[in-house]
Order: C-alpha cells, then sequence, then structure tokens
C-alpha cells in the first residue's frame, strides 16, 4: 500500500453542499504533490481533511496502512504552512521557531541546536532576534516553513504559501521550498491556484475542477497529454487555443482557412465527428512563421494581427482568423506587426482534438505514436 492513501474522499457540508467527489489517490512516501485549480474547486478542502482539520463525509483515508479518518491532527503526524504566515506577532523569530519543541517538552538545549540548524537551511540566522514586523514577507514565509520542518514530521501540508509574496519572492520562495523537500525527504502536498508553481516543483500534480479530480500526472504528461480541455487550458502559459467548428468531409469548415484532419486523425474518427463539431487546440508556442515557403508536415494558418505584447525573451501576439482570437507565441525578433497579416504554421503533432459535447480529447495520430 502506499504511504498515503485516499479513496472514496467525500466531502458535504451540512447545508448540503458537495465540495469534494471521489477523490482517489495514492501517494507515494517522499513524493511532492501539487493540488491544482481555480478557486472553490476542493483542493484546500482535501488538504485540510488530510490534516485532520476537516471531517471526511465519506470515504477512507491511510497513513502508512493505517486507518486515519477518526485521528486528530497531533496523532496524525502533519505540520501545515498556511498562507497567512500565522506567526505570534510578539515573539521573535527564534521563539517562533521554537515554540511548537516548546510544547513539547523538548530540552532546551536540543530546541537551540534544531532552531540553528533550522535558521541557517532557511538562511534566517542573522534575524533570530527579530520581530515578525521587522521582517520582509519572504523572511516570514521562511519562518513560517520553519515552523513545520523544525517538527521533523514525515507529511509536511501547504495552503497557499506564496501567493501573498511579489513574482520575485515567490520565484526565491519556490526554489528554496523545493530544496527543503530534497533534504528533509518529506512527504509534501502543496495547494496553489498558480500552475506555474504546480509544473516547477511538483513530482505529480492533481488538477481539479468544481471537486472532482480532471487529471493526475507529472508536469510532462498534464502538459503534452491533457485528457480534456479543461487541463489542457489551465497549464501552460499563455493556455491552449481551441478553434471550435463543424467537419464536413474530413475537413474543419472556416471561411479563409482549410485544416484537412485526416492529416493528424484516423478515419474512425472522422467518421465519428463527420457533420458534428469538434475542438481543434494548438499551444500558442508550438507555432512558427511562414517565412518565404510553405512548412512542410503542418497547417498553414493566414490571419490579422491585433496585438503585440514584447515580454523580452517571447512575444505574445494576438491574431484573429476566421472569426476565432487565439495568441501566438513568438521569438521576439519574428513578431509581425499590430495592423498586419501574418501566415503561421502548426505542426500536424502539435494539434490537439477535443469532443465538443464531452470535451474529452479525441484520439489523434501524434496520440497514438507517444
Amino acid at each position: 500500500m502506499a504511504y498515503l492513501t485516499l479513496r472514496g474522499i467525500n466531502k458535504i457540508y451540512p447545508n448540503g453542499f458537495h465540495a469534494v467527489h471521489d477523490f482517489n489517490l495514492e501517494i507515494e512516501k517522499g513524493e511532492f504533490i501539487v493540488f491544482v485549480g481555480s478557486s472553490g474547486c476542493g483542493k484546500s478542502t482535501t488538504l485540510r481533511m488530510i490534516a485532520g482539520l476537516e471531517n471526511i463525509s465519506k470515504g477512507e483515508f491511510y497513513i502508512d496502512g493505517e486507518k486515519a479518518n477518526d485521528k486528530g491532527p497531533r496523532e496524525r503526524g502533519v505540520a501545515m504552512v498556511f498562507q497567512s504566515y500565522a506567526l505570534y506577532p510578539h515573539m521573535t523569530v527564534y521563539e517562533n521557531l521554537a515554540f511548537g519543541l516548546t510544547l513539547q517538552g523538548v530540552d532546551d538545549d536540543v530546541i537551540e541546536q534544531r532552531v540553528n540548524s533550522t535558521a541557517k537551511i532557511l538562511g534566517l540566522t542573522d534575524y533570530l532576534e527579530r520581530l515578525p514586523r521587522e521582517l520582509s514577507g519572504g523572511q516570514r514565509q521562511r519562518v513560517a516553513v520553519g515552523r513545520a520542518i523544525i517538527r521533523k514530521v514525515d507529511i509536511f501540508l501547504m495552503d497557499e504559501p506564496l501567493s501573498n509574496l511579489d513574482a520575485k519572492q515567490r520565484v526565491t520562495m519556490r526554489s528554496e521550498i523545493t530544496q527543503i523537500h530534497r533534504e528533509t525527504g518529506a512527504t509534501t502536498i502543496y495547494v496553489t491556484h498558480d500552475q506555474t508553481e504546480a509544473m516547477t516543483m511538483a513530482d505529480r500534480i492533481v488538477v481539479m475542477k468544481d471537486g472532482y479530480v480532471q487529471q493526475v500526472g507529472t508536469p510532462y504528461d498534464l502538459y503534452f497529454n491533457p485528457v480534456n480541455m479543461f487541463v489542457a487550458g489551465f497549464i501552460g502559459e499563455p493556455p491552449m487555443n481551441f478553434v471550435e467548428s463543424k467537419v464536413k468531409k474530413g475537413n474543419l469548415v472556416l471561411s479563409d482557412n482549410q485544416i484537412e484532419l485526416r492529416a493528424v486523425a484516423d478515419q474512425d474518427v472522422l467518421d465519428k465527428y463527420e457533420g458534428g463539431e469538434i475542438v481543434f487546440g494548438f499551444r500558442p508556442e508550438c507555432v512558427r512563421p511562414v517565412e518565404g515557403g510553405v512548412a512542410r508536415s503542418a497547417y498553414i494558418i493566414k490571419c490579422f494581427v491585433n496585438l503585440v505584447e514584447l515580454l523580452g525573451d517571447s512575444t505574445n501576439v494576438y491574431v484573429n482568423f476566421d472569426g476565432y482570437n487565439t495568441i501566438l507565441k513568438l521569438d521576439p525578433h519574428q513578431a509581425p506587426s499590430v495592423g498586419s497579416s501574418f501566415e503561421f504554421a502548426i505542426p500536424y503533432e502539435s494539434v490537439y482534438l477535443f469532443d465538443k459535447t464531452t470535451e474529452k480529447r479525441v484520439k489523434t495520430k501524434a496520440l497514438q505514436q507517444k
């Protein structure tokens, strides 16, 4: 059995609101798991059920093979880091770090050794005598993380710990938390709405929507092999482009561009969707400008440029073709000018197809080869 097992977990509040539906997951010892999704999707509620802060309405939760549904937070051996830091404002950094150990009756000499070693890991050695109000947001978050890891538990739970930091601090803390995870070897479950955090930190990602698990997989799996439109649109920045259109004689029916689906889909798929609708997807970064020639093994799309955003290492180009507004991510030196006509190529292997009704991914030739 896996180290942590969630089997058929549901959360139903007294008012009847069903926050989490049939959540199933097995987590190996030492894994870094990220729950990701939009606000209200159930990710924090699931984390709180794991921590013992919320009762499980239905289902079973096991820690190292032992059922833990009725165990309190202290009995589960978990340490939790919250979004709000939750530091004691009247205590110094040293006292905040030592507080949990003091309650446990740990000897002063041991507390001092643990506080100093934890402070060294987190770069807080020079701040041990300061109060929280004298620290930056990033430093306060380090103290909050330190208070968790100093207890030397086997399970870390982190609920949006970086959301109060600025962009630069988030990048720094991402790498620091990942490094701490490697050094401690603890099993870590991390909740975020930020897909960049999920992609850069996780061993595996759990994508949630409206209380349901959409997909579980490695960052690579979720980016290249999304199972549905929600995952495909949620993972990746800018998000995947979607073009909805009818299928007629194996082609997507567009006004100025022709997309022949036979290049990417087998006949059984074409037969199934003939006369119906299908969603054609492609990521902004997969496209290439067509310059002085016709690209092979690719769709050539003619478009009109509405907006250009220079980001430094890349440029977002907002275009319109056949009434569809889409985003292209190009090299700054290849970006067209606003108001111009432009041609870009979508490689066949970069095309995704989705069922419009179910939003599930449809089999393509590229998918069969993976």
